[in-house]
């Protein structure tokens, strides 16, 4: 039987625990049947290097932003930056990863203030959003539902999936895609069981969030790219599918979101 195509939406293969075998990790990608990849981009000092990863892995497409836990790279000419970055080079598919995180810090006041303006080039350079929120739903649907009122909420995607079914829906009613990881196949992540059952065909991706939360058997190790097929058997068993019924379906969900070729 022929390996499913995959896309893995989300993956941080920069950092230096892929230095030594990155190509044996590309390798392993592409046995497992993984056809594309984007790279998620925490803050800019890192888009050279994933540019740099981009010129050396044609599947690959990025993000520019500035993740929520790293307001202390945000400074007055960054949007500017992202912006350039973005311009500059079509493999720039989304804006992100930026969002809300309340979990690791309360410091809502510092990143509000880096989120707006990141969701405002968004919507100016009509490119989708990867959206990190964690513990912080109900600020991050405040600002959202804010932007939607107003026309200007830009399209996207919740990533690395942890809320309830009830933030879930709130999400999809603004036009949000749902992204899970290795963390719906942890035995004890039910809401995230119920949210994979529940999404709508059309809006969920899958992802690795690599080299973070490596799925069941491999939990706790290194994750990479490869390992997004063990995502997606997951769901395909919560949504009761076969696995080539969900990697097709994430993957046409993935290409419309980011707009791949």
């Amino acid at each position: 039987m022929a390996i499913p195509s995959l896309i893995d939406s989300h993956c941080h293969i920069v950092f230096r625990n892929f230095d030594e075998d990155l190509e044996a990790v590309a390798a392993r990608w592409r046995d497992a049947g993984v056809t594309s990849l984007l790279h998620a981009c925490v803050e800019p000092s890192e888009i050279p290097a994933i540019r740099a990863l981009a010129d050396r892995f044609p599947e690959m497409r990025y993000s520019v932003g500035v993740h929520p836990l790293d307001t202390e790279h945000w400074a007055e000419d960054t949007q500017a930056v992202l912006r350039d970055a973005a311009c500059a080079d079509d493999r720039v598919v989304a804006i992100g990863e930026l969002g809300l995180d309340l979990f690791r810090d309360k410091n809502l006041p510092e990143q509000l203030a880096i989120l707006r303006p990141q969701l405002d080039l968004a919507v100016e350079l009509n490119l989708p959003v990867i959206v990190h929120c964690r513990d912080a739903a109900e600020p991050m649907l405040e600002e959202l539902r804010a932007r939607q009122a107003r026309g200007c909420c830009p399209a996207g995607v919740m990533h690395c999936w942890g809320g309830t079914p009830e933030e879930m829906h709130q999400f999809l009613d603004l036009g949000f895609y749902i992204s899970f990881s290795g963390t719906v196949t942890f035995p004890k992540a039910v809401p995230t069981h119920d949210c994979a059952r529940q999404v709508p065909q059309d809006r969920f991706l899958v992802e690795t969030d690599c080299p973070f939360l490596a799925p069941v058997p491999r939990r706790g190790k290194r994750n990479e790219p490869a390992f997004v097929a063990a995502v997606a058997s997951r769901v395909a068993e919560l949504r009761e599918q076969s696995l080539e019924q969900v990697a097709e379906t994430s993957t046409a969900n993935a290409r419309t979101l980011f707009r791949l070729p």
